[in-house]
């Protein structure tokens, strides 16, 4: 796959795993869409298959302390379907922020951090398909946030991955129990510099 740019993210972006399709529209949107049964997660149970194979676009953040936000919609059909920021250190160190599908067939927000195996976390209804996401790094932290206007921005978790080296950082889409899924991400932002106060998000 080739890489790509958008004007608001620094550097070239890559995918890691193909997607079903994908476009860049006029207005900077990405839309990414995911084919059948694709996923990233390792189960603590260790009784299922460990799946990495969603399609993701990543790039190498300039900055130690930076902020990605996104205006994320999904098109949901399926429970697990979402659309996803994530940070990715390598393939059994990372961590994702989703608006996904839940089994109740409501749309949530959704943390997962991994290392080794997933600690997945439900936190917050939300009316409709569409929410803005955060992921900030502040040296060796890293939190996300939620927001339904794209200014006032709800804490959902603050974790580390420990000393980093590698990292990259990404918009994803994901059908685990589905066929496909087509996430729309708009009003990319790319920000350096560190949050003062994680818990209110400014």
């Amino acid at each position: 796959m080739p890489t790509f740019t958008l004007p608001t993210v620094p550097g070239e972006l890559q995918w890691k795993n193909d997607p079903l399709e994908w476009k860049v529209e006029a207005d900077n949107r990405l839309i990414i869409t995911a084919g059948p049964k694709t996923d990233w997660f390792m189960d603590p149970s260790g009784d299922h298959p460990q799946n990495d194979n969603a399609p993701s676009a990543l790039f190498i953040p300039p900055d130690e302390n930076f902020l990605l936000s996104a205006k994320v919609k999904v098109d949901f059909a399926s429970t697990f379907d979402a659309g996803v920021l994530q940070a990715r250190e390598r393939g059994d160190l990372w961590a994702k922020l989703c608006f996904e599908y839940s089994p109740q067939g409501k749309p949530m927000v959704v943390s997962v951090v991994t290392r080794g195996l997933s600690d997945d976390c439900n936190s917050t209804p939300i009316d409709g398909n569409e929410v803005y996401l955060r992921l900030a790094r502040n040296a060796e932290t890293l939190a996300f946030h939620y927001s339904l206007d794209g200014r006032y921005w709800n804490f959902v978790r603050h974790f580390t991955l420990g000393k980093l080296s590698n990292l990259r950082a990404g918009l994803s889409s994901q059908s685990p129990t589905g066929q496909k899924c087509q996430a729309t991400f708009s009003e990319i932002r790319y920000q350096p510099g560190a949050l003062k106060d994680l818990r209110s998000g400014e």
